[in-house]
């Protein structure tokens, strides 16, 4: 049997786990990140991830301390404002719109967006550049055996990694959380999110479009321009019935519903991609760590796509993960020891519960069916937004700032 030593192994090469190995990279950590599936890094390729991720300020700065972001700039769509529009009433038209402009609290941008089939092609290519980090794919976790100074990971390949830290980033499902007894509590919402890219008539002008009515958020969120053709990523979260509905329609029906969804913010939209259904469930841990291993990720947390607060989160906590793991080491101490996994999760989890106990509110308000829900759901937006200090109170806090 091959043995393999590093300081850290990652489990996943989603986008969170190439954020990680970078980062742990960077850091001067030997980072190894195993991923059961070759990473799909061509938008017309079988499988390829069509949805994109808005990277909020201080996610973008862990970007650069892990020197991702000089890749990634050149493709990213600054989001200036966050438009939330409800269209309530009967018409199908817009009843409410509030501009949260980032210019109100002094950022130039909330963030920059990026398509997640591109994030992935531009960080294995760095990764692969890095002198400490290695991504091997096709390979899995097949079982973890943790122990007092270290954790013995067998691969799927018959490999066993001698590793001081886990990072579990193996999904929703993560075998890692479930081999160690982590247990996990899950709302449904009998939700789909139908996930695909648009053409646009008018130009997004770096502003994200959250459209409320029922069934859940519709969500335009700016792609760069492509040969002066104007494009976006629409998350259309609707009941699961519904959502099959839509995915089944041919091109014709369904630019016909996406443009009465979308009420006629960018003007004419056309279908510019495939159609992707992703289930909508909120999931949380029970504790972010175990013996050697941190959670990270969707092994830690899931949410419903509202506000760009999942992956952003995920990159919280991994920001905070590498700065504790960083001062152990640097202090000569074991980074991977009980007492930094238990502080990593006493530091993130009141921000982590907070924020999904949020997004829930929200989700549940967006899914409104009955036309009192929908009234009261507009006069909140209204309150929200008309009351300065609120206004950017939440923005702020939004960010995490």
């Amino acid at each position: 049997m091959e043995r393999i030593e590093t300081d850290i192994l990652v489990a996943g090469g989603g986008v969170a786990g190439l954020c990680a190995t970078a980062a742990f990279a960077a850091a001067g950590f030997d980072t190894m990140c195993v991923d059961p599936v070759p990473p799909i890094t061509d938008i017309n390729a079988e499988g390829a991830d069509l949805r994109s991720t808005a990277f909020l300020l201080p996610s973008v700065a862990l970007l650069k301390q892990s020197g991702l972001w000089p890749r990634l700039e050149t493709y990213a769509a600054p989001l200036r404002i966050m438009r939330i529009v409800d269209s309530g009433g009967e018409d199908h038209g817009i009843r409410e719109q509030a501009n949260f402009d980032a210019h109100d609290i002094d950022r130039e941008a909330f963030g920059y967006n990026l398509p997640n089939w591109l994030l992935r092609r531009e960080m294995v290519a760095h990764i692969a550049e890095l002198p400490t980090a290695r991504l091997e794919s096709p390979v899995k976790v097949d079982r973890i055996t943790p122990r007092i100074n270290e954790a013995l990971v067998n691969l799927s390949d018959g490999r066993q990694v001698r590793a001081k830290m886990v990072v579990a980033a193996d999904g929703r499902n993560s075998l890692i959380r479930e081999q160690l007894g982590i247990g996990i509590k899950t709302w449904r919402y009998g939700q789909k999110a139908l996930v695909f890219n648009v053409r646009c008539e008018f130009p997004h002008e770096n502003i994200s479009t959250e459209i409320h009515r029922s069934g859940g958020p519709f969500t335009l969120v700016p792609l760069p321009d492509q040969d002066g053709v104007h494009h976006c990523a629409v998350v259309w979260m609707d009941t699961g019935p519904n959502a099959d509905t839509l995915q089944k329609m041919s091109v014709a029906e369904f630019n016909t519903a996406l443009n009465l969804r979308a009420c006629g913010v960018l003007g004419q939209l056309e279908l510019a991609s495939k159609r992707n259904l992703w289930p909508i469930i909120a999931q949380r841990a029970s504790h972010l760590y175990g013996p050697r291993t941190a959670l990270l990720a969707e092994a830690a947390h899931v949410i419903p796509p509202i506000g760009a607060q999942g992956l952003n989160m995920s990159l919280a906590d991994l920001a905070t993960l590498v700065s504790l793991t960083t001062e152990a080491r640097d202090a000569g101490k074991d980074f991977g020891a009980p007492e930094v996994l238990r502080e990593y999760h006493r530091t993130r989890w009141p921000d982590m519960a907070a924020r999904i106990k949020g997004v829930d509110v929200l989700n549940r308000a967006a899914m409104a069916q009955s036309q009192n829900l929908r009234d009261l759901r507009r006069a909140g937006l209204k309150m929200l937004y008309g009351f300065e200090p609120l206004r950017k109170a939440v923005m702020k806090a939004g960010l995490g700032a």
